[in-house]
């Protein structure tokens, strides 16, 4: 993980901030996908994505109403085992994709940023040293997007209170 720190201390755009992070959460995961949802006002932006299939790259969904708005609204990470059995998935968006598992760690800074994800194809059950790296990698993404502010959108926590305890 600390050479991937030091390639995005070093990097020079959004774009391969964007790049590393997608890369890094799927490969340090052996997932079948990785995504990178930046907060946009009250909607979730999956700005970018390296998956076995295309899933929501370039689409906003109200955060209220996704997993990586979860994330970010709790302010702690969330892995799913199976998301068909999972009322926090909005299980019309998934229903088409490859994705059964998932685990999906906020970037806080301090204040809700964004989130990354990882999914599976199979039942999967996120191992603690998988959710450290992950929760790892958005502490690291985080202090690099903020480098580039003019590329991020609105931010913003979501117009609804912060839950009691977060």
């Amino acid at each position: 993980m600390s050479e991937t720190m030091g390639r995005l201390a070093e990097a020079t755009t959004l774009e391969e901030v964007q790049r590393i992070v997608r890369t890094t959460a799927r490969v340090s995961l052996a997932a079948h996908g990785a995504t990178l949802v930046l907060l946009d006002g009250e909607l979730c932006y999956y700005a970018d994505e390296d998956s076995m299939s295309p899933l929501w790259k370039g689409q906003r969904f109200p955060a209220v109403n996704c997993i990586s708005g979860w994330a970010m609204i709790h302010r702690q990470t969330v892995a799913i085992r199976d998301i068909r059995f999972d009322a926090r998935i909005p299980q019309e968006a998934y229903r088409p994709t490859f994705v059964r598992s998932l685990v999906m760690a906020p970037i806080l800074r301090p204040e809700p940023l964004g989130a990354i994800g990882c999914y599976w194809a199979v039942p999967h059950t996120a191992t603690p040293a998988e959710t450290q790296t992950l929760e790892s990698l958005a502490l690291a993404a985080g202090e690099a997007l903020e480098r580039f502010p003019e590329g991020l959108p609105a931010r913003g926590f979501f117009g609804c209170e912060r839950p009691a305890g977060a």
